[in-house]
């Protein structure tokens, strides 16, 4: 089992046939996954092949609407790679579409953009994953977005992130410890998004296939301090936490939007102490969140369980 995502997921490009969403839905196919179409306005009624990388060639139909492309394949997700200006509307026709999963993977989204969004998801069914984020991985079933689907290992630890690069990391350490991921998740870094850590950390608790997790977090916002006060509260298996942005100097943006200190909250110190107050083992440094992972569940007996033999 896993959550958001798995063999059985259909997925739409949207925006196939730009330079980004070719490549990623090339990337997608080889790994696997089961990307059935491409929607973009205007070309409706053309394909596009694909070269993969084991010889075969795949064609993959493009209709005009997401709707359209559905109702034709049996799509459940789907994958954006609109630039920013149209991202927005893309996502909405996603909902309209009435997916289970959207995925955006688009970065510099304008943030009153993304309010509209997220009001008119109000009471809508379909959930939205990002913007500005790599996407989501069950390793060995399913990659939708713009992971190496290389370094996974399909497993047992859930791994739940802001940053993109860091979700990358913590997947390279664990398969390199022979420790496999049941589904890792990027949530992306702008300080409105679809899905917030709480949510991805229910659907773990929840998973019967998942052990432990390692949720990575960043400076700004308070997401890191609520979701550590609700593992306090719920969680049943051990969390393994990160905090990006330590030696970053107050005021100043890091990276991603989400990613700033104002009035002195959500500065990482503040983070990591609610983190260890909430019974969250945090890891010192990047380089040490498979290690940290490997010590916590070496302390609880379950480092066997969850080392892929």
């Amino acid at each position: 089992m896993s959550i958001l995502v798995n063999k059985n997921t259909k997925v739409i490009t949207q925006n196939m046939t730009g330079k980004t969403g070719m490549f990623h839905t090339k990337g997608g196919l080889d790994y696997g996954t089961q990307m059935v179409a491409g929607a973009v306005p205007g070309k409706g009624g053309t394909s596009v092949d694909f070269a993969l990388e084991n010889g075969r060639t795949v064609t993959l139909p493009v209709y005009d609407t997401v709707a359209e492309a559905k109702e034709a394949t049996g799509a459940n997700a789907s994958v954006i790679y609109v630039p920013p200006a149209g991202a927005a509307d893309a996502i909405m026709e996603a909902v309209d579409a009435d997916l289970d999963l959207v995925i955006c993977i688009t970065e510099g989204i304008p943030v009153l953009d993304m309010v509209k969004v997220k009001r008119y998801m109000e009471g809508k069914r379909t959930r939205l994953i990002g913007p500005n984020c790599p996407g989501v991985i069950t390793p060995g079933e399913c990659k939708i977005g713009i992971m190496p689907g290389y370094i996974h290992t399909p497993g047992r630890v859930g791994v739940v992130s802001r940053s993109g690069t860091l979700t990358y990391e913590a997947a390279f350490q664990l398969s390199n410890r022979g420790i496999g991921q049941s589904t890792v998740v990027g949530i992306g870094g702008d300080p409105v998004k679809g899905t917030e850590f709480i949510d991805v950390l229910k659907m773990f608790n929840e998973d019967p296939d998942t052990d432990a997790l390692i949720m990575i977090g960043e400076i700004g916002g308070t997401a890191e301090e609520e979701a550590a006060h609700w593992i306090k509260q719920n969680m049943k298996k051990p969390v393994v936490g990160f905090i990006a942005g330590v030696t970053a100097p107050p005021g100043k943006r890091m990276g991603h939007a989400g990613a700033i200190i104002s009035g002195g909250k959500g500065t990482a110190s503040e983070k990591i102490a609610t983190m260890k107050e909430c019974g969250i083992r945090v890891a010192p440094t990047p380089s040490e969140m498979g290690s940290t992972l490997v010590e916590l569940l070496k302390e609880k007996g379950m480092l066997e369980k969850v080392t892929v033999k």
